[in-house]
């Protein structure tokens, strides 16, 4: 009976906490389609919103420059935090080693107010100097992303680092193996996991920040962040209520077919373990 008991608590629970996730969710999507103006009053059912999206040409050209600072930084921080994270893991100790570990990771607990003021005054002081960039735009946001997300790459790879097995990159060098095509070939592959979870963390970071691009940003780029926030504090319109949907939709079939993959090989995994027990 107890155990009745606690099977139906945790159930109640279960569904609760799904339905304080999800709920919000599931009343955005149904209010997408709503054919009036008010996004709080029910009118009608209507997909007008979802041209209306198609033509607003600020938010499609928020969603284009999000996408393409979002690649760019989420492909340079797999590169800066990559290199970090073998500096913090393969290096022994050296003078400044905890300086530098404390440094790359400070972003992690650092206010994004601080770290978005700090970057607007290192550009207006680097402006003054040497004349770069003489205009806030689309290289200053990368800049700073790249910055705040090289910490959360550096983390996520030095973890996968601490547990590979050195014996094997050890045995291909002892092989005649040089280093650098030891990287390529021995640990980069077995690493990759931890670049690709690094990348895909880096890249969600860079398209939903708002703070920081607030600070670096300039006249001719603004994010879509930047452009929901402005109309979200102008009056919520319906279009953004259709442009959360299709991000809700695209991320759902991201993670769909991501889990279908997963599922499809370790599915392999098992058969050709089972042939090999049997063989």
């Amino acid at each position: 009976m107890r155990l009745v008991r606690r099977i139906n608590f945790s159930t109640v629970m279960l569904v609760l906490g799904l339905l304080f996730l999800y709920l919000p969710m599931v009343v955005l999507v149904v209010y997408s389609f709503n054919e009036s103006k008010l996004v709080t009053v029910w009118s009608g059912f209507s997909a007008k919103w979802y041209g209306e999206l198609f033509r607003d040409q600020q938010i499609l050209s928020a969603v284009w420059t999000s996408l393409k600072i979002a690649f760019f930084a989420a492909s340079m921080a797999v590169c800066l935090g990559t290199v970090a994270a073998f500096v913090m893991t393969r290096y022994g100790h050296f003078r400044g080693k905890t300086a530098l570990s404390s440094m790359v990771t400070a972003p992690l607990v650092m206010p994004e107010v601080i770290t978005g003021l700090s970057l607007l005054l290192l550009f207006v002081q680097m402006a003054q100097i040497t004349g770069w960039p003489a205009d806030r735009g689309m290289a200053t946001i990368w800049i700073a992303h790249t910055t705040f997300c090289s910490a959360y790459v550096a983390v996520v790879v030095a973890a996968r680092l601490r547990e590979v097995d050195r014996s094997i990159e050890e045995a291909a060098m002892d092989l005649g193996s040089p280093p650098l095509k030891t990287f390529f070939f021995i640990t980069l592959p077995i690493i990759a996991p931890a670049l690709a979870a690094g990348w895909l963390l880096a890249f969600t970071l860079s398209l939903d920040d708002l703070v920081i691009a607030s600070f670096v940003s300039g006249p001719g780029a603004n994010t879509l962040p930047m452009v929901v926030f402005s109309s979200v504090r102008l009056g919520v319109s319906p279009k953004i209520n259709a442009l959360a949907t299709l991000i809700i939709l695209v991320v759902s079939l991201a993670t769909l077919l991501a889990w279908f993959f997963m599922r499809r090989s370790e599915t392999k995994r098992k058969q050709a373990v089972k042939q090999g027990d049997a063989a």
